[in-house]
């Protein structure tokens, strides 16, 4: 866990790209629970948060 927290701070492209991942699965699994309607609401700008966060870390630097 030390190595995520440490690839977060030297801007490496694992870390950021698990992270932005996790915010693109938490967008479409707030798109699809029928219970909470502020989730739902939220979901889309969730994703999308997600999905360009994904485009621009996948040009930094690769772990080494």
């Amino acid at each position: 866990m030390s190595r995520f927290f440490k690839g977060l701070g030297r801007f490496r492209r694992g870390p950021w790209e698990m992270l932005a991942t996790i915010i693109i699965a938490l967008g479409v699994f707030m798109l699809m629970q029928p219970f909470v309607m502020w989730a739902y609401s939220y979901s889309f700008i969730t994703t999308l948060v997600g999905t360009l966060m994904f485009i621009v870390v996948s040009h930094f630097p690769e772990d080494e």
